[in-house]
């Protein structure tokens, strides 16, 4: 392992990678602003329209919902079309569902319009293909960590600012003018990404995948892995109809409910079809894929379940920690979300130096010291009781985070290290692991105390250390890509 410093990034440098660098974070700070805009103003919205608890329950998960299979798609795009265009047309529609959503006058458009911008929190695995195509193996680390942490920090500055901007426009349609405004960010900016923007440096080739529909793999083993890391994305879409059918909240009809489980395993058939389509020569034993151009499938399984226990645990933990807070310590409303916001405050820091820790001292090393740091936080914050000192609560719930987005850095700085052509759809799939594990924790928090479900999150963390330990690889030497002329491009992975 590297132990040798990363050449330095200089971000007052405006200019080349570092300009693509800015305006790539930028554009997910939007989308995340988009993406959580309901979430601050939610009291206002149910108030103003009349709406019910069950309603509001049903806004905020059907806002996650379509982010799973979107990333997926998203992935396959970005490969196909590139950043550039796919970063701004996602920005484009996002601001016109704003709109939409602004002007809803009741439940039926605020949960259709709230339930495809699901699809804006896809916006996250463009950047980890743009970033990958602009920076060096030594540096990419950090920089996907700066791209990750700082357009992660849109949510808390949505938070932040849309209450004020409401009250700003007073009355009760305060909420509409600060939804309709950030959709009128997203708009403008995307096409001053359109036209400031390229897929690749100066004499850069875009490489594509050979074939679209689903990952190409390496070997029949691989194609195997990859039909069984597919079921839990849809396992998790499961998960949210049950808890939105007649045995839960009760919002979808027995009937529906039952329609929507076997659209989903239809989807998953669908899938499988198209992964044994793509792969067949694989598959069947007519094509031997030559060695340099063979990567181990398994890098990207393992990536998705540390992926699903740090920015799972972070989704879960920012949705529960503020009512933990005042229940706990019997704080008013607002003190309770101050203190829950330090959760998500480190991500400004503690992402990118996750990134820069793995390019510095090694891939793997890091991930298991932050996982391992991970299990210990969460044992650490099961202990918290209303006998605890206020800001040794506050201090232990930063520094678990701490390990979580760091670990988030990490993640990512090793997925544009496995195969450049697929970087989106890698990209894709592991950060849709990240909204299974926010479905799957929230679900054992329904059933548990929150004690139990910040052991849960320590013992997954756990287990996910093992298959690290035991099943990730280094990224080392090169990987290859062919060019459009058949020459073959060694890209450095140190």
């Amino acid at each position: 392992m590297s132990s040798t410093a990363a050449p330095r990034i200089n971000l007052f440098a405006f200019s080349g990678k570092i300009r693509v660098l800015h305006l790539s974070w930028v554009a997910f700070f939007i989308t995340f602003i988009v993406w959580f805009n309901h979430a601050p103003l939610m009291g206002s919205i149910r108030d103003a329209l009349g709406l019910t608890p069950q309603e509001v329950k049903t806004l905020l998960i059907l806002n996650v919902a379509l982010t799973i299979p979107a990333r997926i798609i998203i992935g396959m795009l970005v490969d196909r079309l590139g950043p550039r265009l796919t970063y701004s047309a996602l920005l484009a529609i996002s601001g016109v569902l704003c709109f939409l959503f602004a002007l809803a006058d009741d439940f039926q458009t605020l949960a259709l319009t709230r339930f495809l911008l699901g699809f804006t929190g896809a916006g996250f695995v463009i950047g980890i293909r743009m970033v990958g195509e602009w920076f060096p193996a030594r540096q990419v680390g950090l920089a996907e960590g700066i791209y990750g942490g700082w357009g992660n920090f849109g949510s808390a500055a949505a938070a932040m600012t849309l209450p004020t901007i409401a009250l700003m426009f007073g009355g009760d349609d305060g909420w509409r003018y600060a939804v309709g405004l950030t959709g009128l960010i997203a708009l403008v900016y995307s096409a001053v990404y359109f036209r400031a923007v390229t897929d690749t440096p100066d004499g850069a080739t875009y490489f594509k995948p050979g074939k679209a529909g689903a990952m190409e793999v390496t070997s029949r083993g691989d194609a195997i892995l990859y039909i069984i890391m597919k079921a839990p994305l849809l396992l998790a879409l499961a998960v949210l109809a049950w808890k939105l059918g007649p045995a839960n909240l009760a919002l979808l009809s027995p009937a529906l409910t039952a329609t929507i489980y076997v659209v989903l395993t239809a989807l998953y058939g669908w899938q499988v079809f198209h992964i044994i389509r793509v792969n067949l020569a694989v598959l069947s034993g007519e094509e031997e894929v030559p060695e340099i151009h063979k990567y181990a499938f398994k890098q990207v399984a393992v990536l998705d379940l540390a992926y699903l226990v740090t920015f799972g645990s972070e989704l879960a933990v920012v949705s529960m920690l503020p009512l933990f807070f005042q229940d706990t310590f019997d704080l008013s409303l607002v003190m309770a979300g101050l203190m829950a916001a330090g959760f998500t405050f480190t991500n400004l820091f503690a992402r990118p130096a996750g990134g820069l820790m793995s390019d510095t001292f090694g891939r793997k090393k890091t991930l298991i010291i932050l996982l391992a740091g991970l299990a210990f936080g969460f044992v650490t914050l099961s202990q918290i009781g209303p006998g605890w000192w206020l800001p040794l609560a506050l201090a232990a719930t930063m520094a678990c985070s701490i390990f979580e987005q760091a670990g988030s850095g990490a993640v990512f700085a090793m997925v544009p290290l496995i195969k450049r052509r697929q970087t989106g759809q890698i990209a894709g799939m592991v950060g849709a692991y990240g909204n299974i594990g926010a479905v799957s924790f929230l679900t054992v928090l329904s059933f548990v105390s929150p004690q139990v479900f910040f052991l849960v999150i320590a013992a997954t963390a756990l287990a996910v250390l093992a298959a690290v330990t035991l099943m990730l690889d280094e990224p080392d030497g090169h990987m290859a890509e062919v060019l459009p002329d058949g020459t073959v491009e060694m890209i450095e992975l140190r």
